[in-house]
């Protein structure tokens, strides 16, 4: 089983984003997302942010997360 996690895009640069995942602060690959902005929400699998998200689809992630 694979786990993503959702994140809000705290800054990007270089090809990298730093992440706030819960309150974790990662750096994360960013090289999968064009025009990546702070303030959006991506989906983050084994370091490198995969798909923008919407508020929403975080929030349903969330609740999900809270249940396991």
């Amino acid at each position: 089983m694979c786990v993503g996690l959702a994140a809000k895009v705290v800054g990007v640069k270089n090809g990298m984003a730093v992440v706030d995942a819960s309150g974790a602060k990662r750096e994360v690959s960013a090289e999968l997302i064009e025009n990546l902005e702070p303030g959006e929400y991506v989906m983050v699998h084994a370091g490198i942010a995969i798909a923008k998200i919407t508020d929403d689809d975080k929030d349903e992630t969330d609740e999900i997360m809270d249940l396991l």
